[in-house]
């Protein structure tokens, strides 16, 4: 075997400290593993560690985001299914996957248990955590709206997400305090509910800048689908820092209907609040792909980009939390771009005419 790379290096190094880590944290638990027990499993200097995670917290971050990017699923459905029937499976998967209350303290089915007490300990985390909710409303809404339209149904899945992270902390906190089966009957039940509040306003926004510039994106993967995501399809990309990520909903409503439609996820801290962006989009739509055909799932694609590389491609050298631009994109060129609030809006309507009524039917 040749020798390896520098970068062959540090991937293996990383892979290495994320099974040690996981291993340190599943039986110490997060608060007292320690960063020399994790090297030392990882047979690495404490030095290596840190090279590849900026501390505790964001290599926990990491482990969580793996195993829920990696959880084995059955297949999609293959069949139609009622909203009702589609939240009543989202529910049960979700619950499948809390810890009983005859685990053990530690283990690996309490290695989310410090999850929520780490997003509570500082504002960023807090604050982009609040907006990766709005996303994962956002995405259920939309399945949701294929199964029971018309209407707009994000705040119906704003209450079920609540349902669900409230039993979560419940089931860490007061393990058995309720039935996982009353949880998927009180989700089903919720199908029908009409929380009204109508659609989301129009934003006054300056219409996109026309342009012709070249478009070479890097590979992506959606992680809605799991699936790799051609960006050259023809549709609007928007760039969107993790405290802007609630413009997602007027970006897919304001896009033509046969438009590809791509959120992409940057921050100005990856090595922390990338890895949490991962698992909080992963838990939910891992949940999504076990409950809804895959006519309903969401149109818009989530790609999460740590590095920036696909924001430097679309022309967006430098991104941080609020970051907000958009660009169209069609015959393998982008034609329009916008930026600040609203971009997304202004980049899906370059060149289109779209009413009020045509944009809240989509």
């Amino acid at each position: 075997m040749g020798r390896l790379t520098r970068a062959q290096t540090q991937e293996r190094n990383r892979a290495k400290v994320l099974a040690a880590a996981r291993d340190e944290f599943a039986d110490r638990g997060f608060r007292d593993a320690k960063i020399d027990d994790i090297a030392d499993r990882a047979g690495l200097t404490r030095g290596a560690v840190y090279s590849n995670f900026p501390g505790k917290r964001a290599l926990y971050f990491a482990v969580l985001a793996g195993l829920a990017e990696h959880a084995p699923q059955p297949p999609p459905p293959g069949q139609d299914r009622t909203a009702r029937e589609a939240l009543a499976v989202f529910a049960r998967a979700w619950v499948a996957r809390l810890p009983l209350s005859t685990d053990e303290h530690h283990g690996a089915a309490r290695l989310g248990m410090d999850l929520m007490p780490e997003i509570l300990a500082e504002h960023r985390t807090r604050v982009a955590y609040a907006q990766l909710m709005k996303l994962d409303a956002i995405l259920l809404g939309l399945a949701l709206e294929r199964l029971r339209p018309p209407g707009r149904l994000v705040r119906l899945a704003e209450a079920v997400l609540t349902t669900l992270h409230g039993v979560s902390q419940l089931a860490a906190a007061a393990p058995g305090f309720t039935d996982p089966f009353d949880v998927v009957s009180v989700c089903e039940q919720l199908a029908g509910l009409d929380l009204g509040g109508g659609w989301p306003p129009t934003p006054a926004v300056p219409p996109a800048r026309v342009t012709d510039e070249p478009w070479s994106p890097p590979p992506a993967t959606d992680a809605v689908r799991g699936t790799p995501a051609d960006l050259t399809d023809d549709g609007v990309l928007a760039v969107l820092g993790l405290h802007r990520l609630e413009a997602a909903e007027e970006l897919v409503r304001a896009a033509p209907p046969a438009a590809a439609v791509t959120a992409v996820l940057v921050t100005g801290a990856p090595g922390e609040l990338a890895p949490l962006a991962r698992l909080v989009v992963a838990e939910v739509c891992g949940c999504l792909r076990q409950a809804f055909p895959p006519y309903a799932w969401p149109r818009l694609r989530v790609v999460h980009d740590p590095t920036g590389a696909l924001a430097a491609a679309a022309g967006v050298p430098a991104v941080g939390d609020a970051t907000e631009v958009a660009v169209r994109v069609r015959g393998g060129r982008i034609v329009a771009r916008a930026d600040g609030r609203g971009a997304g809006h202004a980049a899906a309507t370059s060149g289109e005419h779209v009413t009020a009524r045509d944009r809240h039917t989509r």
